[in-house]
């Protein structure tokens, strides 16, 4: 009963700030219809001037409260979950947390395979089901993944992406503390996506909550590389480059890999006039 009381809590919790945050967000977002959507290179525009630094202000107009979230994030990584990371590495063999892998990514099927339904893919959502038994199946709870070495593909798609679908805009980007990287769009939808998870349903509250924290760290595992990867990279200013490739990110998986380019300016087809000629050379009298 406590478990339960304490999960509802806490969607409660996110659900109401999200929705103080999308009210205040509201108020501040200019009007306009850009697409919040498409890549955007932070610090200058086309024309090398600073316009862009007005466009990311636009588009990012929590970013005090993110940078602060991002903070707060980076922290609790540093000192915290990068650790356990990478002692749960050290000591585990490379088979068996690829096993563990597998038996959470088999877990979290049941929702790709509902988001796939929810987005009109139904070929997609077979195929999940189809993972879902062989895995559960022939792969012993999931801890081999046997359907894709049948030649049945994996699928990332969460309710996030679904709203996007259904034509629902992503709104300013934001930060949620220890989710990381998110939006006025998918924030909200982490609730269903939590719903929709098997082990948040285990009565069990212990064994519930054991679960849950090996997954996190076995995900952070998984991470270690890239993360090193991420920090020599990112420059001088981390936020930024998190953030437009959290957006570049989604964008290619709501678009399952093929987002619609970006039309190319104007300008880039209009052609120069041509210079005028110069004057006729006038010839002097001759004496």
């Amino acid at each position: 009963m406590t478990g339960i009381m304490t999960l509802r809590y806490f969607r409660s919790w996110l659900f109401s700030g999200l929705c103080v945050l999308l009210l205040g967000a509201c108020s501040t977002v200019p009007n306009h219809s850009a697409d919040v959507s498409a890549p955007v290179v932070a610090g200058t525009d086309q024309t090398g001037s600073d316009a862009a630094g007005d466009s990311d202000n636009a588009h990012d107009p929590l970013q005090g409260f993110n940078r602060a979230m991002y903070t707060f994030n980076d922290k609790f990584d540093r000192y915290l979950l990068k650790p356990l990371a990478k002692g749960y590495r050290a000591i585990t063999p490379k088979p068996v947390s690829k096993s563990i892998s597998n038996f959470f990514g088999n877990l979290h099927e049941p929702t790709v395979m509902l988001n796939n339904l929810l987005q009109g893919k139904p070929v997609q959502a077979a195929s999940d089901l189809g993972r879902i038994v062989v895995n559960s199946t022939v792969g012993i709870f999931g801890l081999f993944d046997v359907a894709s070495r049948a030649g049945i593909p994996k699928h990332n798609e969460d309710f996030g992406q679904t709203l996007a679908v259904w034509g629902v805009g992503d709104g300013p980007y934001l930060v949620l503390p220890f989710f990381g990287p998110s939006s006025l769009r998918d924030g909200p939808a982490l609730i269903v996506d939590w719903e929709t998870y098997p082990p948040n349903h285990m009565e069990e509250r212990s064994t519930r909550d054991k679960l849950l924290l090996v997954e996190v760290i076995d995900r952070r595992a998984q991470l270690l590389d890239a993360s090193d990867i991420l920090t020599q990279a990112a420059g001088q200013d981390p936020y930024v480059f998190v953030r437009e490739s959290y957006r570049q990110r989604r964008r290619n998986l709501i678009y399952d890999g093929n987002p619609p380019q970006a039309a190319p300016p104007a300008s880039l087809f209009e052609e120069d006039e041509p210079a005028p000629a110069p004057p006729a050379a006038t010839k002097k009298p001759v004496r």
